[in-house]
């Protein structure tokens, strides 16, 4: 898939994002304190990624506090929520909500949208992240994968956690 909409528009992507089964592509973010991790430094985790436009808008505000609320609780699982945003934004936000159980992993200098070809190259919010989301399993394999029909749509949860849940 390398497309989705913006309020019913279409919006192209970097390409095709990875599907299940293929090798989750490695890639880098910034953390909080202005550190760098990557994904595979979570080795041994179930991973789920979520990737948002920004964190400054409603619907990701709202995806990002559910899937904190789903993933409270669930030991062996690394929830990042990645955007463009900067880190210090996104610990505002996760700060003044009370997020725990989603680590910030924000993308302005990482590589995400690249490896997962989410980033959008046209449409109002060209160079920002499209919403998808990808469960990925303890060896780094893509197990479950999701982009929302419209970025104005918040995904599908229940879907999502069950992929989590069957190998956890």
């Amino acid at each position: 898939m390398n497309q989705t909409n913006f309020k019913g528009n279409p919006v192209h992507l970097s390409g095709d994002i990875p599907e299940s089964g293929a090798t989750a592509p490695n890639f880098t973010y910034v953390k909080e304190d202005l550190s760098e991790e990557s994904l595979y430094d979570h080795d041994g985790k179930v991973k789920v990624i979520i990737a948002v436009p920004s964190l400054d808008t409603g619907i990701c505000q709202l995806e990002a506090k559910r899937f904190n609320k789903e993933l409270d609780q669930m030991d062996g699982v690394a929830g990042l929520i990645v955007s463009k945003d900067l880190p210090f934004a996104m610990k505002r936000f996760c700060d003044a909500e009370g997020l725990e159980n989603v680590k910030i992993a924000s993308d302005f200098r990482g590589n995400f949208t690249e490896g997962y070809n989410t980033l959008m190259t046209d449409g109002p919010l060209k160079g920002l992240s499209s919403r998808a989301v990808f469960v990925v399993s303890k060896d780094n394999k893509i197990a479950y994968t999701q982009m929302t029909n419209d970025i104005i749509d918040e995904p599908d949860y229940n879907a999502a956690m069950s992929a989590v849940k069957s190998m956890n």
